[in-house]
């Protein structure tokens, strides 16, 4: 028993003395290793080169534009970020309009709503994003097609009127607790408050209607939230939630020589973990996944203030392109508000489909592309906002007709900190982004 005692003691000491510990990243000799320099001289000389051709794209002072311009511009309906008095005033002029028509006996007593569906949707191409027409469609009172949508609607503008008058911000699910059995599902009271904007002819936003919070921002970058100073390198490993007033955010402060855009939050928590920025001054976004309003006017003002460039970090399949184009370009569903919602000119730094040989990535981190992916990657190929990239169409024809596809986590393959110590450098230094 004693022998067994102490074969017992000694296993317990070996044990504690040998328990697992963080093994750091070893660097093999033909891994290359990248002056820090080097690796920021061309994405340097982009900040500068490219500040021209942002000018026109971040303004919307027309007097930038020539005569073809401005005549693609005619016919579209395009919204603004108002104060909220200007807002409250338009939609009482909503109410008073269909109060009038009523007492007056004269007109259809109906809503004049700005046609939101694709076929009154169009991409003008000097301004790289996604428009809506003037088309107009009639929400009727007296109409047995329209009443119970003519109701959703009358609801919504009467509380989103209580919001502004009460000076606070409530989120898009309060809205829908409101009247449940009203909306049913919280899709029609959404869609609902979007057709509100476009008749008060502002952002979404200035409804003081918002998400809940879903992006995250980490690295070289302060500023002012509702008054208080946020340091983005001091908000510990995750980095900060990105809030969805964006227009309490002032005083934005930043040395980043560029910001990394990436689609997912794994991807993300990897490059703020290892304090990426720390090493390569820049700033690190994600809206995880498809992103939210609040990400996309975030990355927009960051942009707008910094003038530096956008360089994005998406999986190589047609989500990933889809998910890069919605920040550049726009998404249909909001495109009543791309002029604040859209951020021009980024670049595409990865993981493009031409990547996956070039750095020979193994079979078994190749996923095929199921029938929906073809499908999707098909009528990408169809849209204007890809067709004006052409590096961008061959990229996508390489992957429809490898039929492969690849995450960004599939890098990991060659290393955990792989991306960050030699993925992410070499691609910058080279400026392999198009």
């Amino acid at each position: 028993m004693q022998q067994l005692t102490r074969i017992m003691s000694g296993a317990g000491k070996r044990s504690s003395q040998s328990g697992p510990t963080p093994r750091a990243s070893k660097k093999t000799n033909s891994e290359p290793t990248y002056e820090v320099n080097e690796v920021l001289r061309k994405v340097r000389s982009l900040k500068t080169s490219s500040l021209p051709a942002l000018n026109k794209l971040i303004t919307n002072d027309t007097s930038l534009l020539n005569q073809d311009e401005l005549r693609e511009l005619q016919g579209v309906k395009e919204v603004e970020d108002l104060p909220s008095d200007e807002v409250a005033s338009r939609i009482e002029d909503l109410v008073v309009n269909i109060v009038a028509q009523i007492v007056h006996g004269k007109g259809d007593f109906e809503f004049n709503i700005p046609n939101r569906a694709s076929s009154n949707q169009k991409y003008i191409e000097h301004l790289d994003r996604i428009v809506l027409g003037d088309k107009i469609s009639k929400r009727q009172f007296l109409n047995t097609a329209h009443v119970r949508k003519t109701a959703i609607t009358t609801r919504v503008i009467q509380l989103v009127h209580e919001v502004l008058e009460k000076g606070i911000h409530i989120t898009k699910r309060d809205l829908f607790y409101t009247d449940v059995k009203l909306f049913k599902d919280q899709n029609e009271s959404d869609a609902v408050l979007d057709d509100v904007a476009c008749m008060a002819g502002c952002t979404r936003t200035s409804l003081h209607v918002v998400a809940s919070d879903k992006g995250l921002v980490v690295g070289r970058i302060q500023y002012r939230e509702a008054g208080d100073y946020i340091d983005c390198t001091k908000m510990g490993v995750g980095g900060k939630a990105i809030p969805p007033y964006i227009d309490k955010i002032t005083d934005i402060q930043s040395d980043a020589d560029f910001i990394i855009l990436i689609e997912k939050e794994a991807a993300y928590m990897r490059l703020a973990e290892d304090r990426f920025y720390n090493k390569y001054p820049c700033i690190i976004i994600t809206g995880k996944g498809q992103p939210d309003v609040a990400t996309r006017l975030f990355l927009r003002k960051v942009r707008d203030e910094l003038k530096i460039p956008v360089l994005a970090l998406v999986d190589s399949d047609p989500y990933g392109l889809k998910i890069l184009s919605v920040y550049s370009s726009g998404s249909k569903q909001m495109s009543y508000d791309s002029s604040h919602l859209t951020t021009s000119d980024i670049k595409w730094l990865g993981v493009r489909p031409s990547d996956l040989d070039k750095y020979n990535l193994p079979a078994q981190c190749r996923l095929p592309m199921t029938e929906h992916d073809k499908k999707m990657g098909e009528e990408l190929l169809n849209e204007p906002f890809i067709q004006k990239h052409p590096e961008w169409v061959k990229e996508l024809e390489l992957m429809l007709k490898t039929g492969e596809k690849a995450e960004i986590q599939a890098l990991s393959s060659f290393g955990f900190q792989f991306i960050t110590e030699q993925f992410l450098p070499k691609k910058i230094m080279e400026a392999d982004w198009i």
